[in-house]
């Protein structure tokens, strides 16, 4: 059913998700018929310790052909608000309606039989949907034409990596006309120049009027693909608002912490390599989240590794407050070649130089990873810092520059 008059094509109302920490699939019979007994005599249930909520009172909604950016730290919820969203799995409390068809990427694995080829697979999506035979017949050559796999169109999936996967995945999705598109990070594992195609798929979708929901780490793209921004903290909705301005105040959030990240108890670690914390300072050794343009501003960083390593790197990437990249600097940067790190406790210290970065707000991803291959731990946006326009002279001879770089160059007069 499609959306109607001024109904919101989805409503979220006071969603709540509790997992219970320790335990696989359903709970045990009379845990059901407690947790009813307390809805129908409006008693207080027990809070049990192993307890734990993905999402607490959730509620907005969506209006047809909007293109909603949903941003959040990891753990804050975004997958789980996905799921439910996707009927994949239902909410402890609260209600959501659906105004239309569904369709979902949420991660690479799920929506397709992996006994079946690529064409068989996109059948069987589109019966799921509800289209006929004949409607999915007719997009057939344009799925495969997007996803670039027609030699294997007629493989089964599970012989398929995990760029062939994505591709295919979303180009299945997103041709067989769902009022709804739900897509999580998994764009992520495609290449630059398909995520691009992808992005300007999803635009497309939002112009013809078909809804979507989009969840990535990305900001700049959240901010040029999507019309509205959701920010979740700790499962609960903390700002909604235009793309632009959901971002900046995802941001701000980030930069009230004071300067320091430490990894929060009961975190699960990292293949091998595991942060356990990162702090910004200036040059005096002051930890602070806030800079003057002339602040010489220092990253430490400190991990735990378990066995030794050959090829790892360790990376600090710096993002404007629009989730532009400005520049990502490595440990391998001066030695050309991997470093060994060896056991123990990895310590490092990257020192920004003092007035290239223009005032505003930025944001750091710091990772450890082998590179195109595995990602050991990651620090996602849990840090970042503002640089204050002091008004000094040096600022306003600055002022008028486009861009967010201001690097002090070598001019030499002949």
């Amino acid at each position: 059913m499609s959306a109607n008059g001024s109904s919101p094509i989805i409503d979220v109302v006071s969603v709540s998700k509790r997992y219970r920490l320790g335990t696989i699939g359903a709970t045990r019979l009379i845990d059901d018929a407690e947790r009813l007994w307390h809805r129908m005599t409006g008693r207080a249930e027990k809070r049990d310790k192993s307890e734990f909520w993905a999402l607490r009172d959730v509620s907005f909604d969506v209006k047809q052909g909007e293109v909603v950016g949903i941003v959040g730290r990891n753990g804050a919820g975004k997958s789980t608000l996905l799921k439910i969203l996707s009927r994949i799995t239902e909410p402890t409390k609260g209600e959501i309606t659906l105004r239309g068809r569904v369709a979902s990427l949420l991660e690479v694995g799920t929506g397709f039989h992996q006994d079946l080829t690529g064409r068989e697979n996109a059948f069987l999506n589109g019966a799921i949907l509800g289209m006929t035979k004949a409607e999915i017949r007719q997009k057939l050559d344009e799925i495969v034409a997007f996803s670039e796999i027609g030699a294997f169109i007629d493989t089964p999936v599970k012989r398929y990596s995990s760029g062939m996967y994505v591709r295919l995945a979303f180009a299945v999705a997103a041709h067989l006309e769902p009022e709804i598109l739900i897509v999580d990070e998994v764009l992520a594992v495609g290449d630059a120049q398909f995520q691009t195609k992808c992005l300007a798929k999803i635009r497309s979708l939002g112009d013809r009027g078909q809804t979507v929901l989009f969840v990535s780490h990305n900001l700049s793209t959240v901010t040029s693909l999507c019309t509205k921004g959701v920010v979740l903290q700790q499962g609960q909705v903390e700002y909604i608002g235009s793309a632009r301005e959901a971002v900046q105040a995802y941001i701000a959030r980030g930069s009230q912490d004071g300067g320091r990240w430490i990894r929060p108890a009961g975190a699960p670690p990292g293949k091998g390599i595991t942060f356990q914390s990162a702090s910004l300072t200036n040059g005096d050794g002051v930890e602070s989240s806030e800079f003057e343009l002339d602040d010489e501003i220092v990253l430490r960083i400190c991990a735990d590794v378990s066995r030794p390593f050959d090829n790892a790197q360790f990376a600090v990437r710096v993002t404007n407050q629009e989730g532009v990249p400005i520049f990502t600097t490595c440990n391998t940067d001066e030695a050309r070649r991997y470093l060994p790190v060896n056991t123990g406790l990895t310590s490092y210290t990257i020192r920004f130089p003092d007035g290239l970065l223009a005032p505003g707000r930025y944001v750091l991803k710091i990772a450890a990873h082998s590179p195109k291959h595995l990602l050991y731990d990651i620090i996602d946006d849990e840090l970042a810092f503002v640089i204050h326009d002091t008004g000094s002279l040096e600022q306003v001879l600055r002022d008028d520059r486009r861009g967010v770089v201001t690097p002090v160059v070598h001019w030499e007069s002949m």
